[in-house]
């Protein structure tokens, strides 16, 4: 599959229209800058570290780096702030604010910064732990809260639908940006640089190993 398209159709996938160089651009700039050096671009400080514990909650180290160890976090961070409409920031921002609140409510604590990645992974697990009949409820609950954004009318978003709406998203989101980013495109995923030998048929295992295709 061509990884233009394969990028612009995950971008989709998430709900964004997305310029096809812009996201390449977005993962081709995340691949030297150092975590430890990061201020965020689109989230303020306090939720850019909220960030790096969650995205490495979704994917953590194994025998293969954690999320944040290939910048997964800066990838969300300018996808944010390059990519995503004003309406989508001002969504983005509402349902972290609200996912964050959420887990200060559970823990008994009183600011952001004393939450540990235990107390986050506690509340990733509660958003995202929905049975279909509850999924459907919640994306229907998102959807007519969008809709009364869109006719700038006033809309009500339940804190247990907006911390569902970020940890689903967030978990989409690190996904994509963990399977284009460098190191596991070439180092984990099968990689074939371009132009190289094209086999339209083949099995997968003899070709890959079993592995899945790098964009």
């Amino acid at each position: 599959m061509d990884r233009r398209k394969a990028l612009k159709n995950m971008g989709m996938s998430l709900g964004y229209v997305v310029a096809t160089p812009t996201l390449l651009s977005i993962v081709q700039s995340c691949k030297t800058e150092k975590g430890l050096e990061w201020t965020p671009d689109f989230f303020t400080k306090e939720q850019g570290n909220i960030l790096i514990s969650l995205v490495d909650i979704i994917l953590p180290k194994t025998d293969t780096p954690s999320a944040s160890e290939v910048q997964v976090h800066l990838f969300i961070d300018r996808f944010a702030n390059e990519v995503m409409t004003k309406k989508q920031q001002d969504f983005i921002k509402l349902t972290f604010e609200k996912f964050t609140n959420s887990s200060l409510k559970e823990t008994g604590k009183q600011a952001v910064n004393e939450l540990t990645s235990m107390d986050l992974e506690s509340t990733l697990a509660k958003a995202l732990k929905v049975n279909k009949e509850e999924q459907k409820v919640k994306e229907k609950a998102i959807a007519e809260y969008n809709k009364s954004v869109n006719e700038n009318s006033s809309g009500n978003l339940a804190d247990n639908v907006a911390s569902y709406a970020f940890a689903s998203k967030l978990r989409g989101m690190t996904i994509l940006g963990y399977k284009t980013s460098e190191y596991i495109g070439e180092e984990v995923l099968a990689y074939l640089p371009v132009p190289g030998e094209y086999i339209g048929c083949g099995d997968l295992n003899e070709l890959t190993q079993g592995k899945a295709w790098s964009l």
